[in-house]
């Protein structure tokens, strides 16, 4: 038995943070598709990794409860690494909402009851979710409080018709779940963070920047304060301190990293984007 590293969501971010917390442990790669969790898994075992690949549908909590028991059949739960999600582009407003907030938050509240002492969990929102204006004292009580199964009916979800909002929305609930969910992971001794990155240079996003919408990618880019997209790798140095014996003093945290983009859409050279948002 080993202390075990579950990873759900197998793209180039989620691969960056399990090499760093992985070592020695059970890394457990899920993914929607199991030719993506395989393929990591490969890269995993190469690199001399102890891995099991498996499926896991983050919008259905029988799914999540699979993974749980499949991967406590193997040791403690240490860490957990949640990459998994759909962009505005790739999937209507239902599923964004299912998927993006809902299925975060069963997934935050599932392994919260089965994480180990001195445990420590990562979820990866997104700087969408801070070019969301203000919401209520209340929709922020209830994005963060509201039982896993009555989420999806709050009014001003349901209202929801466009895809971005959705979105931004989930994202947004992502950082409020993680905060409402540190009080119930930190009784069991663990830390639980969001982190919340601009583009981040993946295959997916290296497409885009080579798609229709490309130039207005690297404008925005290049007029950035870093000038520059980032590295799965920073994201995975940032996660590393929030899941090491360093970063047992902060939970329930967001940490936006996106080379200061979301300070210049709301006060500096990016605010005609909001035009476009």
């Amino acid at each position: 038995m080993k202390d075990v590293v579950v990873l759900v969501g197998t793209g180039s971010i989620g691969q960056a943070i399990a090499r760093r917390v992985g070592a020695g442990k059970k890394v457990i790669l899920g993914d929607l598709k199991l030719e993506a969790a395989q393929s990591a898994a490969k890269i995993f075992d190469d690199a001399g990794f102890d891995t099991s690949a498996t499926t896991v549908d983050i919008s259905s909590r029988e799914s999540i409860l699979k993974l749980v028991e499949h991967a406590q059949t193997f040791g403690a739960v240490k860490n957990l690494i949640c990459a998994a999600g759909v962009s505005p582009s790739q999937a209507p407003v239902e599923k964004i909402l299912r998927v993006d907030l809902y299925g975060m938050a069963v997934m935050l509240e599932e392994f919260g009851k089965i994480i180990a002492d001195g445990g420590s969990g990562v979820i990866i929102s997104s700087q969408s979710g801070h070019r969301l204006g203000a919401l209520s004292e209340e929709q922020n009580f209830q994005l963060a409080t509201t039982p896993t199964e009555e989420l999806l009916n709050l009014p001003f979800l349901r209202a929801i018709t466009d895809t971005l909002k959705a979105y931004q929305y989930s994202k947004r609930c992502n950082v409020l779940r993680v905060a409402g969910q540190a009080t119930p992971w930190g009784k069991r001794g663990a830390t639980v963070n969001s982190i919340s990155p601009g583009i981040i240079i993946t295959p997916l996003a290296a497409d885009e920047l080579k798609g229709p919408r490309g130039d207005g990618y690297r404008k925005m880019l290049q007029a950035s304060p870093a000038g520059r997209a980032g590295t799965p790798d920073e994201v995975g140095d940032l996660a590393e301190f929030l899941m090491s014996s360093r970063g047992r003093f902060i939970s329930g945290a967001d940490f936006l990293i996106d080379g200061g983009t979301t300070a210049s859409y709301w006060f500096g050279d990016l605010q005609y984007l909001k035009a476009t948002h």
